[in-house]
């Protein structure tokens, strides 16, 4: 859906203070200008590839910001567990808790997926970039963690 306009959302985010997108693209809150956001939605805290998707964040998020953009993970996890996440992987971003599937609705990144041999519903996988008007750039399905940070700050770069 590149160019729709996203709804403006509100979730609780670590750090004490509620994540609104429209407060989050005016740059209100930052002293770079803020030309794109960019939103991961990843299954669950403290998993294998979710911890790996992060840190690969984390370790260019430097250069996100450079290029005036900033960088949110969202998940269902509660955010106690988003706060535990954020400090034992020491991330210089926020998590967002979506528990109640507000922002995972709007960008509809729920899926059946297979657990163990059984069928579950889950996030699958994304990464959304968002211009200053909530439109979306680009988005990326069924993302394999490897390379992906990287992939998605070429593009912000390329703005």
């Amino acid at each position: 859906m590149p160019n729709k306009p996203v709804a403006d959302f509100s979730l609780p985010a670590t750090g004490g203070k509620p994540f609104s997108l429209s407060e989050a693209l005016s740059g209100a809150d930052s002293k770079a200008k803020i030309k794109a956001l960019v939103l991961y939605f990843y299954p669950k805290d403290n998993t294998p590839g979710c911890t790996t998707e992060g840190q690969q964040f984390r370790d260019i998020h430097a250069q996100f910001l450079k290029a005036g953009c900033l960088v949110f993970g969202v998940s269902r996890d509660s955010l106690k567990s988003h706060e535990n996440f954020k400090a034992k992987m020491a991330f210089p971003f926020e998590l967002l808790s979506d528990t109640e599937e507000k922002a995972c609705s709007l960008f509809g990144v729920m899926k059946m997926k297979n657990m163990y041999g059984k069928q579950v519903r889950g996030i699958e996988r994304s990464t959304f970039v968002l211009d200053r008007n909530r439109a979306i750039l680009k988005e990326w399905r069924g993302v394999k963690v490897p390379g992906h940070a990287q992939e998605v700050l070429d593009f912000v770069k390329a703005i």
